[in-house]
């Protein structure tokens, strides 16, 4: 007859079988996912040659420049437009067709200018001024073709109207005031356009679509010059903060749960009495209002109208009472759970505080971010500038059979397309070409963002994997903290690096194939929002909702496998399918303390973040009598402001992550210690004692000592 085992068969697979020789993180492993290894390697010698061909064809003053008709750079220095920095649109009115987005050019003369128009002049007021007042000639031709010195025979597409505009992205637009709620430009809201029709203001708002943001850019600039040694000052209080929070975790970490929990118990118990009091009120009324029912009164878009139902109230009563009910059988019935969720929150503390130097990890992360988020946007601008410059005929009308064609300005003028065309123009359009590297130039950018999304998540994975190994190494410790190995970070970074590249990549590769197609379904959204086909906007909802549930649960899945492959050294599938078995082998669990941990660690960031937010309201306001004359002249005080707020959330962010993969590699090993050891001489539990109380567990090991003793 077959031994009955204490653990029973689970069909998420076997319980971890006892190894004798097991002492934390295995030293003695080998190279994991090696095809992954050197696909990745190749990728990124081909990132890298990808960006090499970019930076070689690519001209990034193709984007920091506007380009005039001619196709030449606005502000270059060593050209003739040196001095000309601003790019001037001879009739503005016409960049409002539509086909402006199809053909990506405005159908109309542009001029590089060293400075915007400051008056309204039509060339019809230049001829007659010009008889008068040779100095308006002087002003008007600066915004004329260059060369060209005969005001008395002006041809429209030489000189154009000008208008009053200020610079915006190095493009003149007209200066739009608001009056009295009234649009005007130079205190018009009409004006001629010379060709005998009256054009309103509208009309070039249309145009423009731009707001004048110049004025309120320099003095945001302004502020952070004045304030940055203020912002500096906000961010290392939060970091000072988020250190002693997470230190303290262990004193208070059970007493800030329980309050929460006590508190939403009293919460929502106020609200069944508040349910029955104005149930008991209005039942008591004399005119009998509070018998009518839901059905008498139908739908009403007024809902107030249902408050003075008493059956609107009792509702409510018995949906808080079934709410309070749940909570209360739950903490009966999980009671030991939550326990046990405190003990792993108050035990990452006490991690934490045995290696500081995890702490500062995530600066190592952010800087390899930053390095991968760098080198994407340079390879993007190169690649979106590169080609040569393409040319378009320019016809106004567009009755023009040859408009949109491409042409060449050296041999333009020997074409028929000005007979046929008159006033037709061969003007520059935008940057292209017909070769093989041009036509694949979207196949590039897409495969720029594949291998930016894969390394940014590898470089995170490599974060999680390190921290993993460190934390494993602190509970696989018999004695704490005389067992813990000397510099567990660096060691675990080492064997992250040499051993499991190839597994780190495998998992990030999953991931950034997800993402990708959740960027393609967002990009498809954007472009059907405008669509009358309802099954395909519905489709892609639900498309979108299935992967973003998907890329949700490959993250978790490959956070704990990272676990297991720091741990025990395994291949990326072997550790998943490890760590997915032992979670389901302890479901109840995991949920518990998925929610509990998320919960604090959400209730810590909003605490810090806004805590000193206030501080910085209060001190930026001149509401803190100590230090008012210390404070900054400001324009705009919000802005150090939300810059502190945001800041602040994102220190928090960053000590927190390390403190939630501390809770989940030590929830992992704990799980793993009730499957493997049995508190005997020989298999001593590694769990704390505060564990091994909840769990009524003890180490007979000890207790034979001290009962010698």
């Amino acid at each position: 007859m077959a031994r009955k085992t204490d653990i029973p068969p689970s069909y998420y697979g076997e319980p971890r079988k006892f190894d004798p020789g097991f002492r934390g993180p295995i030293h003695n492993r080998g190279c994991t996912d090696v095809v992954c290894c050197v696909v990745f390697v190749i990728f990124i010698l081909g990132y890298i040659a990808l960006g090499t061909v970019a930076w070689i064809h690519g001209d990034p003053r193709k984007v920091v420049y506007p380009t005039d008709s001619h196709g030449q750079f606005c502000g270059q220095q060593g050209t003739p437009n040196a001095n000309k920095a601003i790019l001037f649109y001879f009739n503005i009115l016409q960049c409002a067709n539509p086909a402006v987005l199809i053909n990506l050019q405005c159908p109309t003369t542009q001029l590089c200018v060293s400075k915007c128009p400051d008056r309204f002049a039509t060339y019809l007021d230049m001829q007659y001024n010009y008889r008068y007042n040779k100095s308006y000639w002087e002003y008007y031709r600066q915004f004329c073709k260059p060369g060209f010195d005969n005001p008395r025979k002006v041809l429209r597409l030489i000189c154009q109207n000008i208008c009053l505009c200020v610079s915006v992205l190095q493009r003149c637009f007209p200066d739009f005031i608001t009056r009295n709620g009234t649009l005007t430009v130079a205190n018009k809201t009409v004006f001629k356009d010379g060709l005998g029709k009256t054009r309103s203001v509208i009309d070039l708002r249309d145009a423009a679509n731009l707001l004048d943001a110049k004025e309120v850019g320099m003095k945001i600039f302004e502020d952070y010059a004045n304030s940055w040694y203020w912002i500096l000052i906000g961010l290392v209080i939060t970091m000072v903060v988020s250190l002693a929070f997470i230190l303290l975790l262990r004193f208070t970490a059970g007493v800030l749960l329980w309050l929460i929990i006590f508190g939403v118990i009293a919460v929502v118990g106020y609200g069944i009495w508040h349910c029955y009091w104005e149930f008991s009120t209005l039942r008591g009324k004399p005119h009998g209002d509070g018998d009518v029912t839901i059905s008498d009164i139908g739908f009403q878009t007024d809902f107030r109208v249902y408050l003075q139902l008493s059956q609107t109230w009792l509702i409510f009563m018995i949906c808080l009472s079934v709410i309070e009910a749940v909570i209360i059988i739950i903490l009966i019935f999980l009671r030991r759970r939550v326990r046990i969720a405190i003990a792993l929150l108050k035990e990452g503390s006490r991690a934490i505080g045995y290696i500081m130097s995890t702490l500062f990890y995530p600066i190592i992360t952010f800087v390899l971010l930053a390095i991968c988020i760098a080198y994407w946007a340079v390879t993007a601008v190169f690649l979106a500038s590169s080609g040569d410059a393409v040319y378009k005929v320019m016809s106004t009308p567009d009755k023009c059979v040859y408009a949109n064609l491409t042409c060449d300005p050296e041999t333009f003028s020997q074409t028929n397309v000005t007979k046929v065309c008159p006033g037709s123009q061969c003007t520059f359009a935008f940057y292209g070409g017909e070769s093989l590297y041009h036509r694949y130039i979207f196949v590039l950018q897409l495969c720029n963002l594949l291998v930016f999304l894969w390394l940014v998540n590898f470089t995170i994975a490599l974060g999680q994997c390190t921290l993993a190994g460190a934390f494993a190494s602190y509970y696989w410790a018999l004695r704490k903290p005389q067992d813990i190995p000397s510099c567990p970070l660096f060691s675990s970074f080492s064997r992250a690096v040499r051993y499991h590249t190839g597994s780190l990549a495998f998992g990030s590769l999953i991931l950034a194939v997800v993402q990708m197609f959740r960027i393609v379904l967002e990009y498809l959204d954007h472009k059907l929002k405008g669509a009358h086909n309802a099954f395909a906007r519905f489709l892609i909802c639900c498309l979108k909702c299935c992967f973003w549930c998907l890329e949700h649960f490959i993250k978790f899945m490959n956070r704990n496998a990272y676990i297991m492959i720091a741990i025990y050294g395994k291949n990326f599938c072997t550790s998943a399918k490890d760590a997915f078995f032992l979670l389901m082998r302890n479901v109840v669990r995991v949920a518990v303390l998925d929610k509990v941990t998320d919960f604090l660690l959400f209730l810590g960031k909003v605490l810090i973040s806004g805590s000193v937010g206030v501080l910085a309201f209060f001190f930026f306001t001149r509401k803190i009598p100590v230090i008012q004359e210390e404070v900054p002249s400001l324009n705009y005080y919000w802005v150090p402001l939300l810059t502190v707020i945001f800041g602040s959330y994102l220190i928090a962010h960053g000590f927190f992550n390390v403190y939630a993969m501390c809770v989940d590699t030590l929830f992992l090993c704990f799980l793993v210690d009730l499957e493997v050891n049995s508190g005997s001489a020989a298999r001593p539990f590694y769990m704390s004692s505060t564990l091994r109380q909840i769990l009524d567990k003890k180490n007979i090991s000890l207790t034979v000592a001290k009962s010698c003793i």
